[in-house]
């Protein structure tokens, strides 16, 4: 029966992890749509490949950047205070004698007992949960030896500053050192995908395209009578039963099946490395899935927790928390705009958006105009003369030239996303969130299929969100379909404060925006 079928994997995955130690926490998400195509005739059979640095050797310098740049961001974060208001440096106020390590050594060996300094291990968002955890363990144990000491609100203040520079340097530093230890080919661990199906091949290509997940794919092992052909660049090592003699860190297969053609051993006969299943199970995308015991039997508890009361309500209180304050700063900016934009065309610098709320119920969405007043009359000759932006606008619903955008400013404000300001005021009266799918217009929708509209329209849309800051206007309706996904199953406070963090650095740098 098709309902069984994910029992019956579950089943099959349990018996293999007594025989060959596999972790049930490593469940890989894998897109379901994204495949790679076998290129290219057959050739011959291909050796196995050499790696540029021993796994060892390469775990050694990946420590030893991460450690030492988290030295030099704690460093910096533990001086500016001083720097900029001239308060006594945190050291003083701990005391010459004090058991608390200063900044940069008492952060990083935190950090180090979380597992941040290896490529192998936890997502971006994790890392960021990680370290907003290790510097507030360090500065709860800050504020005790300054209690200790006599009380003294600008020693609180300051352990306050230092923490949260301590959390937002470490970010962006830790986000840059990540980058360059992926360009150098040192990031992640040396993976084997064990399948050339379309499952491994679909694998291959989420791995390959994103490397920060910490997985780094050298080559497959086929099955039997498969050609030697390679996939997306990567060869063919071996067969299943043929254990290539290279240096692999994790084998990942990539179903039940092919782990069963697998003898569990490595190399020359040794224990096999680490081992990875990545189930193709609709309901299991997601990370919130716990293993309950039920007697003889054991189940996946799935939660939602994005549909929690509890969880709603954090992060309705967060929305009108920070969006609150946003405001407050964003008013000038958005004044100055609005007197711009005033003189180069008339008519209201606003204007507002019918688009696709929770639940289906349409909302009033607020923007700052960057458009002609006659943007459609524009915008309907333009794709009526111009085949190739026709063809551009069906996909993306977006034109790289787009003819309707004030000429110099307008595409300023939409480069650096200032058009959205005024939605703060949309995530106050609650109509969307802060964080989460963006708000499409009615013919936007209907590019999905409903099942995905019901998934989509079930949470708050959002200011901003994981699309922002991955692909912006450069990712078509495939891209936002799997990212909205990701992130409405997957959703945590520490994703939401992942993805803003992100989008400063996305708008900084117009990632992708038109």
């Amino acid at each position: 029966m098709p309902g069984l079928a994910p029992v019956a994997a579950v089943s099959r995955l349990l018996s293999f992890q007594g025989r060959y130690g596999l972790e049930l926490s490593e469940w890989l998400p894998m897109s379901t749509t994204d495949s790679i195509i076998l290129a290219g005739p057959a050739v011959e059979r291909i050796k196995p490949v050499e790696v540029e640095l021993r796994p060892g050797r390469r775990r050694a310098i990946v420590t030893t950047v991460l450690v030492g740049g988290d030295l030099f961001f704690s460093g910096i974060a533990g001086v500016v205070p001083w720097l900029l208001t001239g308060w006594p440096p945190l050291t003083d106020w701990l005391g010459p004698s004090t058991p608390v390590p200063i900044p940069p050594v008492g952060v990083v060996l935190i950090l180090a007992v979380f597992g941040l300094y290896s490529s192998y291990g936890p997502s971006p968002p994790e890392r960021l949960r990680l370290r907003v955890l290790g510097v507030c363990i360090y500065a709860i144990s800050c504020l005790l030896v300054v209690s200790a000491q006599g009380p003294s609100a600008r020693g609180v203040a300051e352990i306050a500053v230092v923490s949260a520079l301590l959390v937002v340097i470490g970010f962006y530093g830790e986000s840059a050192l990540r980058s360059a230890l992926i360009r150098w080919r040192l990031w992640g661990a040396l993976t084997v995908i064990v399948g050339t199906d379309t499952a491994g091949r679909s694998l291959a290509d989420t791995l390959l395209a994103q490397p920060e997940l910490g997985f780094r794919p050298v080559g497959f092992l086929a099955e039997r009578g498969q050609e030697p052909v390679r996939i997306e660049g990567l060869p063919i090592l071996g067969m299943i039963d043929e254990m290539p003699a290279v240096p692999v860190e994790v084998l990942l297969f990539s179903s039940c099946a092919t782990l069963a053609l697998y003898d569990g051993k490595g190399a020359g006969g040794a224990p096999a490395p680490r081992t990875v299943l990545a189930q193709q199970i609709h309901e299991l995308q997601n990370m919130w899935v716990q293993v309950q015991p039920l007697g003889s039997a054991i189940g996946l508890e799935i939660r939602r927790e994005l549909y929690r009361p509890r969880n709603l309500a954090l992060k309705r209180v967060i929305d009108c928390t920070f969006a609150g304050l946003g405001l407050i700063v964003a008013i000038p900016v958005i004044a100055i705009l609005a007197v711009t934009i005033r003189s180069l065309d008339p008519g209201s610098p606003f204007y507002v958006q019918i688009r696709v709320g929770r639940h289906g119920r349409p909302i009033r969405v607020l923007k700052l105009r960057t458009m002609y007043s006659d943007a459609e009359r524009r915008l309907h000759a333009h794709l009526e003369s111009c085949p190739a932006a026709r063809e551009e606008w069906q996909r993306f619903f977006k034109l790289s030239a787009d003819p309707r955008i004030l000429p110099k400013v307008g595409h300023f404000i939409r480069r650096t996303s200032l058009d959205e300001l005024p939605q703060l005021w949309n995530v106050l009266c609650g109509d969307m969130s802060l964080v989460g799918p963006r708000p499409f217009p009615a013919y936007h929708m209907d590019g999905f299929d409903p099942d995905f509209r019901a998934l989509r329209t079930s949470v708050p849309p959002g200011l901003t969100g994981l699309w922002q800051i991955s692909s912006r206007s450069d990712g078509d309706l495939h891209v936002q379909r799997s990212q909205d996904t990701y992130y409405i199953r997957n959703w945590s406070p520490w994703l939401d404060l992942y993805i803003l963090m992100g989008t400063v650095s996305a708008v900084l740098g117009a990632k992708g925006a038109r």
